[in-house]
């Protein structure tokens, strides 16, 4: 009967330094590797801007930074985002960029920028291409008119 005992031990020793032992000896499945590899924002340049605008509104409100220190360092960050922002817009249409600041925004008129893609008051895209048929401003690189379906002229 002791055998049998020492038997029964064994065995359920072995299977169970089998089963810690096992992960150790077979090798790991690859990890998967995401689809696209975009940084977090507060990697960027942008995000490290950004991030410093709220905490110097929140230093302003909680009244650990003066009115003038908070005037000089929103400009120096908003600068900063802006610039970096910039860098990661895609290229001003040739059309945009060659109007010499005759850049003009639909619902709020020109514009001072003249390079700019979209309003720096409204957000809209920026538009010199008019329809031929009714007038309206086309986004530049449309085939078709969004008011009146006509097909851009090439």
């Amino acid at each position: 009967m002791m055998i049998l005992e020492v038997i029964l031990a064994l065995v359920v020793g072995a299977g169970a330094l089998s089963l810690i032992l096992l992960p150790l000896f077979r090798p790991a499945p690859p990890a998967m590797a995401p689809g696209w590899d975009l940084p977090d924002l507060e990697e960027t340049r942008k995000g490290q801007a950004l991030i410093a605008l709220k905490e110097i509104e929140f230093d302003l409100a909680t009244g650990k930074l003066s009115d003038g220190d908070f005037a000089d360092l929103k400009r120096k960050f908003t600068a900063e985002a802006v610039a970096a922002m910039r860098e990661e817009a895609p290229a001003a249409p040739a059309a945009v960029k060659g109007t010499g600041g005759a850049v003009a925004c639909p619902s709020c008129g020109p514009r001072p920028e003249s390079d700019a893609i979209f309003c720096s008051t409204c957000g809209r895209l920026l538009s010199t291409h008019t329809c031929t048929g009714c007038g309206a401003a086309m986004v530049p690189g449309a085939r078709f008119c969004e008011s009146c379906g006509r097909p851009a002229a090439r």
